[in-house]
């Protein structure tokens, strides 16, 4: 669940090759230069990165130096605002946030928010704000993904459910018994035998983009994949309920399906049918902003980060669109890179080079 964030492994310094992209960066605070070179200012005799905040210097008072100890050779010293001989704002932030998710996960309970933001080195208030920009999620909702990973992982052991719930850091049965139809899709006792005796029905049809299989449990359509190998994705759903009992549709069902397929088809009729949708907090927050988009429109993962008020947590984004196993109902083929380019899709770009062609018409 923890976004990782992304750092130069290596500046790249053509980009700001001349002495008049330099000062273009300092003006416009490019952090994509942090690193690359650093500027001092003879007025105050600091250096600083690319992107301090502090008030603009006069052009006629700035230098540029190649790393930190040329500046520091030179007789300049660190600013203290943006702290160029420190580690850069993101990876201290980074660094904060992966201490304290591993104290929530060798915690039998959850600690508090003081006590988390103390071993960060932060505010409680600043701690809340940035452990949410890093991983996409509260402190409370990180800890509560992590126990349910927990219980899951200790249920595939074939232990006792009681043990289980309370190995995983619940401190009574009831509370995890309310949440865990959400959770697991299902009863801790199906979850840990494989849904044995779960009834999921299941077609696979023909649509223009190849072969499409459908499936739902009582709560509704849980999957909806693509591809060319029908026994390929029969196997996929095999691996998805390994024990559950896989039927074929009946007339009521095959109804659903051709609805599915008619809207591969034609996008802009809408889908209105139940979905169970399962998956963590975070992946659900991403995949109902996917559903917000509407057809014949795009986002890039920076949008929905931002959206789901989570800027910084664009690969954790990415990661979600990668598990949604709901293809069209869950419109993860209307993200798209800044640029606007096509990336990954799980189920082949030409697909979803397809799918954004029939909804823009």
């Amino acid at each position: 669940m923890l976004a990782a964030v992304e750092l130069r492994s290596e500046p790249v310094s053509a980009e700001f090759a001349t002495n008049e992209a330099r000062w273009a960066a300092v003006v416009a605070r490019d952090p994509a230069a942090d690193g690359v070179f650093y500027y001092s200012v003879r007025s105050t005799g600091v250096y600083c990165r690319p992107s301090c905040a502090s008030r603009p210097a006069r052009r006629e008072n700035v230098e540029f130096h190649a790393d930190r100890a040329a500046a520091e050779a030179a007789g300049f010293r660190a600013c203290k605002r943006c702290r160029p001989d420190a580690a850069p704002l993101a990876q201290r932030q980074a660094t904060a946030v992966a201490k304290a998710c591993r104290l929530i996960e060798e915690a039998e309970e959850l600690p508090s928010l003081d006590t988390l933001a103390s071993a960060a080195g932060l505010s409680r208030f600043h701690f809340h704000r940035v452990f949410r920009a890093v991983t996409g999620v509260t402190p409370k909702a990180y800890a509560t993904a992590h126990r349910n990973r927990r219980v899951q992982a200790e249920l595939k052991r074939g232990g006792s459910v009681t043990n289980a719930i309370y190995d995983a850091g619940f401190n009574s049965s009831a509370r995890f018994y309310a949440t865990a139809a959400n959770v697991l899709g299902m009863n801790p006792s199906e979850f840990r035998a494989g849904a044995p005796g779960t009834e999921i029905r299941f077609a696979v049809a023909q649509c223009s983009l190849g072969s499409i299989l459908v499936a739902a449990s009582g709560k509704g359509v849980c999957a909806i994949l693509l591809g060319d190998d029908p026994d390929a994705l029969a196997r996929d759903l095999q691996d998805r309920f390994p024990k559950a009992m896989l039927i074929g549709g009946d007339a009521t069902f095959e109804q659903w399906v051709a609805r599915i397929v008619g809207f591969v088809e034609a996008p802009r009729m809408g889908l209105d049918l139940p979905l169970d949708i399962r998956g963590t907090a975070f992946q659900q927050r991403v995949w109902q902003a996917l559903r917000e988009i509407p057809a014949g429109s795009t986002a890039s993962y920076s949008d929905i980060a931002a959206r789901i008020g989570a800027p910084k947590a664009v690969r954790a984004v990415a990661q979600a669109c990668a598990a949604n196993a709901l293809a069209v109902a869950i419109p993860c083929h209307r993200v798209v890179r800044n640029d606007q380019s096509l990336c990954g899709y799980r189920w082949g770009v030409e697909r979803k080079r397809a799918l954004l062609d029939r909804e823009k018409q």
